[in-house]
């Protein structure tokens, strides 16, 4: 069997992933909102509810910063987040 035709059923049988149209610029912003907020996190004493429900997100919006998923959070939702927590801190 050829790569060539291997390659061509390969596709057929798994297409491509489609991916969030993501600037390169934002992500890079989205993602130092990201670290700075999952530090804010660590010092914290708040847990994920409170913190959730200070910034007026769901908590699954709190785990799916923790795990890294930024596709799942937009810059201003990163944005009330970090003020949220940065008004905790000490």
């Amino acid at each position: 069997m050829s790569t060539a035709y291997s390659t061509a059923h390969a596709e057929t049988l798994d297409p491509p992933r489609s991916s969030p149209d993501l600037d390169v610029r934002e992500l890079e912003k989205r993602t130092r909102l990201m670290r700075i907020i999952t530090r804010l996190i660590a010092v914290s004493d708040l847990g994920s509810r409170e913190i959730a429900r200070q910034a007026g997100l769901p908590v699954q919006k709190i785990s799916d910063l923790l795990a890294g998923r930024l596709e799942h959070l937009d810059i201003d939702e990163l944005n009330v987040l970090r003020r949220t927590l940065e008004l905790e801190a000490p």
